[in-house]
């Protein structure tokens, strides 16, 4: 069985980019008919919060994006030392006693003699006296993996062959010196022992995968298939800081729906278009890696905005009700709608059927508003009130086209532009229109 999960740290909020992730390991899991968990790395203890959990946990819900498991990897630190101890013990795992200082330097003088900044396994030359005396003058280890050398290779489900050198990478730390743990380790014991079998995350990790591949191999575990899908920029080429930063609680304050988010996200990157799909069975059954692309996929607030709008446009009165103006019904939803960028924008249009409204006439309307005062009393409002006005003013005054609608419409309205007159005017209604209409 496919099964996706998505880790993220719970020391802040969730934000675009692992958002994203967790839309295409959610899709994933659905397209598969497999399972979706959700991992709370929160081995920093120092730095974890629980309302940034709980906070995950909300953002994910309103997204769709409810995981079938959930797990915490601040509940699995006995796990963790059991495969350290093994680790250590199969000569995976050794301890190391330079200081911040010591390794910035090396890694200067690599670097200022042209060559990677590779750790020198120094640690692994000292005796048991050395690491005695170390431990006596209180210096206390951090602990690193010892990468086997050779070719690191796999196939990526979006970036195709990968091959690294594992000499050309540090052996990765794994450990602090305080004994709290780095993400690698614990990240891959967990994927074993939940069965992971599609590790989906961003081609910042493709590295990272690389030093992984090695761990799994040491605990003599199947190895996950891998995706790593491009990294997001913004519309100048780059994902900005602030556009790194935005989260669930921005994109609703700008009344986006959760539907648009995914939408957008699900398909930028990859060779099929942005679709407004309010339910998200299309995206599933279409969803492929294959169908993503190396190149940066581009996210733009302003395709999000345009997208958010029609999938507003498709949204059923009885899925947005409690989020509409006190009074309106499914018949003035149904007229104002198709206007509407967000939900929030009802009670705009709510206002303008409701009044007051501030209108202002032009002095060559005046007689023609005038006439439009009076039939409008004659009409009959049951039916079709707006043709039927427009019609008997039409016969009444000659006038036609822009010239006829634009004054009615500013009248009524007070706007230039709005909803079509004819779903508008049964809404505003008799006594409301005439109160409009200046009577000469």
């Amino acid at each position: 069985m496919t099964v996706t999960r998505f880790a993220p740290s719970p020391t802040g909020k969730l934000h675009i980019g692992n958002i994203r992730t967790a839309i295409l390991n959610w899709l994933f899991a659905r397209s598969t008919g497999g399972r979706f968990v959700l991992r709370i790395d929160d081995t920093d203890v120092e730095r974890s919060e629980e309302r940034y959990v709980d906070s995950i946990r909300a953002d994910l819900d309103w997204l769709g994006l409810t995981p079938d498991h959930e797990e915490r990897q601040s509940e699995r630190f006995a796990l963790y030392e059991r495969r350290f101890d093994d680790l250590r013990a199969a000569g995976r795992i050794y301890p190391a006693y330079e200081t911040q200082q010591e390794l910035e330097l090396k890694r200067k003088i690599l670097l200022g003699r042209g060559l990677p900044p590779v750790y020198d396994r120094a640690a692994l030359s000292l005796s048991d006296a050395d690491r005695a005396k170390l431990e006596v003058e209180g210096v206390r280890p951090h602990w690193r993996f010892k990468l086997d050398p050779g070719a690191i290779e796999w196939h990526d489900l979006i970036r195709g062959p990968q091959h690294f050198d594992a000499a050309t990478m540090s052996d990765p730390v794994i450990r602090r010196a305080d004994g709290s743990w780095l993400y690698m380790l614990p990240s891959v014991i967990d994927d074993v022992e939940m069965g992971i079998s599609h590790v989906v995350r961003g081609e910042d990790h493709v590295s990272n995968t690389a030093l992984q591949l090695q761990m799994f191999a040491a605990m003599n575990a199947p190895l996950p298939t891998f995706a790593h899908a491009a990294l997001l920029t913004g519309a100048e080429g780059k994902l900005s800081k602030r556009l790194g930063s935005l989260g669930v609680e921005h994109f609703r304050e700008e009344g986006i729906e959760p539907q648009a988010i995914v939408a957008l996200l699900a398909r930028i990157g990859t060779s099929d278009p942005v679709e407004p799909f309010v339910d998200p069975s299309p995206l599933i059954a279409a969803f492929d890696f294959a169908r993503f692309g190396r190149a940066p996929a581009r996210f733009d607030e302003g395709e999000l905005a345009q997208l958010n709008a029609r999938i507003v446009h498709q949204l059923d009165f009885a899925a947005v009700a409690d989020r509409l103006p006190a009074g309106m019904d499914r018949a003035a939803w149904e007229a104002i709608q198709p206007n509407l960028t967000t939900i929030a924008g009802a009670a705009d249009w709510w206002h303008v059927v409701e009044g007051p409204i501030s209108a202002t006439a032009d002095p060559e309307d005046r007689d023609f508003l005038a006439s439009a005062h009076r039939i409008a009393g004659e009409i009959d409002w049951t039916g079709d009130p707006w043709h039927a006005l427009t019609n008997a003013l039409k016969d009444a005054t000659g006038r036609k086209g822009k010239p006829l609608f634009l004054p009615l419409r500013r009248a009524l309205t007070g706007m230039d532009h709005g909803p079509d007159m004819a779903a508008l005017l049964p809404l505003i209604g008799r006594d409301r229109a005439l109160e409009r209409l200046p009577s000469g």
